[in-house]
């Protein structure tokens, strides 16, 4: 009943039906008049509170993820249980620091940022046509067709080269003495990756850029001048995500 973007008449309806068939009284309160809205918007602010910009339901929230462009991220998490940019969790985090915050009475500002999200979807390395070999991608890796096949040709200080659409591949020794971690497998790293910071700090040394977004991708062991199809389904996107400013 707040918001400017529904009906309040196929509200009211809807409501009037609902306490036909249940028998629970339904009271429409028209919120939005007087300046509902606006005040709405004015104590949320002044209270800090946190402020969800679709209505609830599956249905407002893929219209409003079309209209700007982004991932229904809200109903899937990854199998690691990794947070990430701009997740639910990772909202929850920055909730849970507000109330510690509070507790001890420290003042501190929520402001808004924007950067570029990513969200990789599925990563296969295949040689011999059909045997998947186990790998891991480093955020921000992206295919422009999700899908290349050639050799990997040479070795430069631990980096392996590809000869199509720069594709570069790292073993997993390179990223445990990078990350200080002991991963044994590509299987622990898949259940649990290092954060996005530090695949980040790890994809800028390979690289030496900012803002790349070279497919990397880590295997147990090189496979040298042996023809491998890489498919990989990522999206990188502009989004918003909130962070907590102690003043």
């Amino acid at each position: 009943m707040v918001s400017p973007l529904k009906s309040q008449q196929q509200l009211q309806q809807s409501g009037k039906e609902f306490e036909e068939k249940t028998g629970i009284k339904f009271i429409a309160v028209d919120y939005r008049s007087g300046g509902g809205t606006q005040e709405q918007s004015r104590v949320t602010k002044e209270q800090k509170l946190y402020r969800q910009d679709y209505c609830g339901c599956m249905f407002g929230l893929t219209m409003q993820r079309e209209e700007q462009n982004k991932l229904l991220d809200e109903l899937f998490s990854p199998i690691s249980g990794a947070i990430l940019p701009a997740s639910i969790e990772e909202r929850l985090e920055i909730y849970q620091k507000r109330l510690e915050l509070e507790e001890k009475n420290i003042p501190y500002k929520i402001v808004k940022h924007k950067f570029l999200n990513y969200r990789e979807f599925n990563l296969k390395v295949i040689k011999d046509k059909t045997k998947v070999i186990p790998s891991f991608a480093l955020s921000y890796s992206t295919l422009p067709r999700k899908k290349t096949q050639g050799r990997i040709e040479f070795e430069a200080d631990g980096v392996f080269y590809f000869n199509r659409d720069e594709v570069k591949f790292i073993t997993l020794k390179y990223l445990n003495d990078f990350t200080c971690k002991d991963y044994k497998n590509i299987y622990e790293l898949i259940y649990n990756p290092p954060s996005f910071e530090v695949q980040n700090k790890l994809r800028q040394h390979i690289i030496n850029e900012a803002y790349d977004l070279t497919p990397i991708i880590v295997l147990d062991e090189i496979l040298l001048n042996k023809k491998l199809i890489v498919e990989l389904d990522s999206k990188v996107y502009e989004d918003t995500k909130e962070k907590i400013i102690v003043i």
